[in-house]
């Protein structure tokens, strides 16, 4: 049966999360509008706009509250995710990956004929010239393209401010491009869990880029958009006078990486944990520990195993026992009775969430909405 099939009657009566099939992907719709209204008054408060990163939680519905609260658009991971979100009437997208192969440009053209604002980087001349070469093919629109520079991750980015400058001019060169500007993303200094650690890594990053800036300027490609920060940086990214907006995603939901970190000087944290997993004791046969219904094939497995977020005493702690099932342990024996409830947290949210077809909504114990996970698998 479906979410909704399963759910829906649910919604509106009170008390009414406590009757979900487990294990769930929860959303407390409360939390997640005031982390998004926190991170969209920061953003204006310090002349920045706000592009959130959509891989985070691959939804219309989110899309639209960010949307709503102030931000210009969203950033997607992959092509797919852009498709899926323009679909369902989001405009202003950045595709933050490259687009390469042949039929993917087919499909980066035919998006951008329906898609608002839409813009892609890039990162090679073979890349930009093959873009332009469909574009000029199907006599569509210009497509506007950042470039994107390699923080040092050596994942994707121009490699050097020469090969900035050289790609400038390429798409400057061809009728069918728009020059956007640089994205930069520093995704390895996002979880040093010490905020002064994390401050000096980033300035160090920083001090490279404005060598990229100042060769595009000189050049005559002076970047209209900086686009780039993140969670982890995003108080660190607003003071260094480079970026004109902000790609920050997991904020919305404060996922187990990134509540270990330090987010701000003073150690207080902004943003508050708004998705869980809910789970439910199924097995409570074995002295010194019980068993939930939530393993591999509902949790993100890239990072630590997930931490106990409600359900059970201050100390329980989670751990994977195959695909479908975990345990709770605690050290004085103090479990979760069988059927009871137990909230875990997401040890990374991307992943996790799209593990899921939809976000459960709550406020407070009361199922408020059914969301569908607009993007979910939209890899390609």
């Amino acid at each position: 049966m479906t979410d909704e099939e399963l759910h829906r009657h649910l919604v509106g009566r009170q008390g009414s999360r406590r009757d979900l099939n487990t294990p769930v992907l929860v959303v407390n719709r409360d939390a997640l509008d005031r982390n998004i209204a926190r991170m969209a008054d920061f953003a204006a408060a310090n002349g920045l706009k706000l592009r959130p990163h959509a891989k985070t939680h691959k939804s219309a519905d989110i899309a639209r509250r960010q949307i709503a609260a102030g931000a210009i658009g969203q950033c997607c991971a992959k092509l797919g995710e852009a498709e899926a979100l323009a679909d369902a009437g989001i405009a202003g997208l950045l595709i933050t990956s490259p687009v390469i192969s042949a039929p993917a440009i087919e499909r980066l053209v035919a998006l951008n004929q329906r898609c608002d604002g839409l813009m892609c980087a890039a990162d090679s001349l073979a890349g930009a010239r093959a873009i332009a070469a469909a574009v000029t093919a199907h006599d569509g629109q210009p497509l506007t393209l950042l470039i994107d520079v390699d923080p040092g991750i050596h994942r994707t980015g121009v490699a050097s401010a020469e090969a900035a400058v050289e790609l400038f001019r390429a798409i400057e060169a061809e009728p069918a491009l728009l020059y956007g500007g640089v994205q930069y993303y520093c995704g390895a200094q996002q979880h040093i869990e010490s905020f002064a650690e994390r401050e000096a890594a980033i300035r160090e990053r920083a001090d490279y880029l404005r060598t990229v800036l100042a060769a595009l300027t000189e050049a005559g490609g002076a970047p209209p958009i900086v686009s780039g920060g993140g969670t982890g940086t995003h108080r660190i990214d607003a003071t260094l006078g480079l970026f004109t907006e902000l790609q920050v995603g997991s904020y919305i939901f404060m996922d187990d990486q990134y509540r270990v970190c330090a987010l701000t000087a003073e150690g207080e944290m902004p943003f508050e944990t708004a998705l869980t997993i809910d789970t439910r004791v199924i097995s409570a046969n074995s002295p010194g520990l019980v068993t939930v219904d939530a393993g591999f094939k509902s949790l993100a497995t890239d990072a630590k195993p997930p931490l106990v977020a409600d359900g059970a005493a201050e100390g329980t702690v989670y751990f994977f026992m195959g695909d479908e099932q975990g345990a709770l342990v605690h050290p004085a024996g103090d479990l979760p009775a069988l059927d009871a409830m137990v909230s875990l947290g997401a040890p990374h949210c991307d992943p996790t969430v799209n593990l899921y077809d939809t976000y459960h909504v709550v406020s407070g114990t009361t199922l408020v909405d059914l969301w569908p996970v607009t993007a979910r698998g939209r890899s390609r």
